[in-house]
């Protein structure tokens, strides 16, 4: 007795035995880059990184030819101001350099 088959399942006893050659056609390995942040992080870091440059034009914008110059809202982080009870909406986050206000106050004409 050359093989125990089983189920049918064993194949040729033959060593050399190959079978038939068919190529299967594969598609290219699509690679998904891992990232150390996550997406919340990248979004908070922006967010962070937006508020330092504002902070630092609103100061310029004090010791500068503006008038008027709205004050900053709450920052993003200051957990306090955006506490909402469970089945409320959090409260909107608006930062300050898309205000229309801080961007039209400024008259170059005027001081000139």
């Amino acid at each position: 007795m050359d093989k125990i088959d089983t189920q049918g399942m064993s194949g040729p006893v033959d060593p050399n035995y190959k079978g038939k050659p068919k190529a299967q056609p594969h598609k290219p390995w699509l690679c998904t880059p891992t990232r150390i942040l996550t997406e919340t992080m990248v979004k908070e870091l922006k967010i962070l990184i937006n508020e330092v440059l504002d902070e630092r034009e609103y100061k310029r914008r004090l010791e500068g030819p503006y008038d008027n110059v709205e004050p900053l809202p709450p920052s993003y982080f200051d957990t306090k101001h955006f506490q909402y009870y469970v089945g409320e909406e959090e409260p909107e986050y608006k930062p300050w350099s898309k205000s229309k206000k801080s961007k039209t106050d400024y008259n170059p004409s005027y001081y000139q």
